[in-house]
């Protein structure tokens, strides 16, 4: 956005931009679920009551990690649109205001997280056996909350300045130093022997088990988190503090934060609610429904990553778009980061259908949990075109700072559909029932996203920052 762009600027130099901000979120996406695999695998050879440990509060800790996403969500914006706008000094104030909010969130949110730690499991319904290693897992998540907010804040003011390397490349390296510091934390000191060489070696470990796990992915969260306000304090062309400039909260400001960060915090939470009532109503159908909707969630997960790029390079584009008060360009953009992001998830879509076989067969040495997982995986591929055009549109309209609208589709999409449709279909379809219900349901956000996005109501929002 730093580049002069005209109404004559030809669709494919917009295009190149898009692509040039996306590939970075996108390979970051990748990388993240690639080694969230290799991270349930580590700890999945704890054997079955440390996987339910983790699995019992994952869902908690899903939730917290998208209120801190929400919280710095409506800061960055604003600071999107101020650079847009070409007031950096302003954009360095809110960032300046948004460390000191981000601070003080993130030590109430892990007092509070702490203090639950004791009891969630048991609330969560958790056997006696998981109880103690849960609640560990839970504390030692808890008391790194301040670094994963700090992380949160410092990644998406990164991004909306126009840098998408530095935090998506620093992302990478937290996947990677989670695998290595468990690789230590988990197991005990053993001997280990690498793969087509042969060659063994003494591996020195803490052989701590499920807080081990805990461990390696706090200590890398601290790490990034470090690093990545380093870079946008001291590093970033724009944003950084070198210049001078107010540490005074003022409230236009706050107010604006809460405005964008509330209804997407909501939404996080409805969607959170709406996941745990699939679960229960899987939950009746036994073990291989179970594991087959797990891993078809697992094998599902490469095909929607290049949109949660996409949309990801879509909020900086719109968002410094609208602040300049080009909302020609910031049209231009939405149309061309929708049809990328579908363009590329519905190739994906394509090459999930066919490998869906080859893919459980990684994933399950059981052949009904195959055969089932197969079944449902096929279903939910010809959703994705539509369920692309719902991530993208929703990263259009909250770098515009209309997050109310998408979090009122999602609330409505998620209880009003899905969850219907599976307690319709699930008595006699049981989980491809669930699926079908799932696939239905991507498709009408979709189609609802779609319509707010062309009708270009956010085009007319109040600029936020002005």
């Amino acid at each position: 956005m730093s580049e002069i762009i005209t109404e004559s600027t030809s669709l494919w130099r917009l295009t190149k931009n898009v692509i040039k901000l996306g590939i970075p979120a996108i390979l970051a996406e990748i990388t993240s679920v690639i080694m969230q695999y290799i991270d349930a695998a580590m700890v999945g050879s704890l054997g079955k009551e440390g996987t339910a440990a983790i699995g019992l509060v994952s869902t908690s800790t899903w939730l917290i990690g998208g209120l801190c996403m929400s919280a710095a969500m409506g800061f960055s914006v604003q600071v999107a649109h101020l650079i847009g706008a070409g007031k950096e000094a302003e954009a360095r104030n809110v960032l300046r205001q948004s460390l000191i909010v981000s601070v003080f969130f993130g030590v109430i949110l892990s007092a509070a997280a702490a203090l639950l730690s004791g009891i969630l499991p048991e609330w969560l319904g958790g056997e006696e056996k998981i109880l103690r290693d849960a609640s560990a897992y839970f504390f030692i998540f808890a008391l790194t909350l301040p670094f994963e907010q700090l992380r949160m804040v410092s990644a998406q003011m990164l991004q909306c300045s126009g840098n998408m390397k530095t935090p998506s490349m620093l992302n990478i390296i937290l996947c990677i130093l989670d695998v290595i510091f468990n690789f230590f934390f988990i197991f005990p000191t053993r001997t280990v022997t690498l793969p087509l060489l042969g060659t063994k070696f003494t591996a020195i470990g803490a052989g701590l088990g499920v807080k081990g796990a805990a461990l390696g992915t706090s200590l890398s969260e601290v790490t990034i988190s470090l690093a990545m306000t380093f870079f946008l304090l001291f590093r970033s062309e724009k944003l950084s503090l070198r210049h001078g400039g107010s540490w005074k909260l003022r409230r236009k400001c706050i107010s604006n934060a809460l405005r964008i960060s509330l209804p997407a915090a909501f939404e996080h939470t409805a969607t959170c609610g709406a996941y745990v009532a699939a679960t229960k109503i899987i939950a009746p159908l036994g073990s291989t429904a179970i594991a087959a909707n797990s891993l078809a969630v697992t094998a599902e997960s490469f095909c929607y990553m290049p949109g949660y790029g996409t949309g990801t390079a879509a909020t900086t584009l719109i968002g410094q778009s609208i602040g300049a008060k080009r909302q020609d360009l910031a049209k231009k953009y939405a149309y061309i980061t929708i049809a990328v992001g579908t363009g590329i998830m519905t190739a994906a879509a394509v090459l999930m259908y066919f490998a869906a076989p080859w893919m459980f067969s990684l994933l399950t040495s059981s052949a009904e949990v195959k055969q089932l997982g197969v079944k449902v995986l096929r279903i939910e591929a010809f959703a994705e075109p539509l369920y692309a055009a719902s991530i993208v549109c929703s990263g259009v309209l909250r770098g515009a700072g209309d997050t109310l609208a998408p979090s009122i589709i999602n609330l409505v999409s998620m209880w009003g559909v899905r969850i219907v449709l599976s307690l319709i279909l699930v008595s006699g379809m049981g989980l491809i029932g669930i699926w079908l219900a799932m696939a239905i349901e991507l498709c009408c956000r979709g189609i609802l996203m779609l319509i707010r996005t062309i009708n270009g109501k956010w085009l007319n929002r109040r600029y936020v920052s002005s």
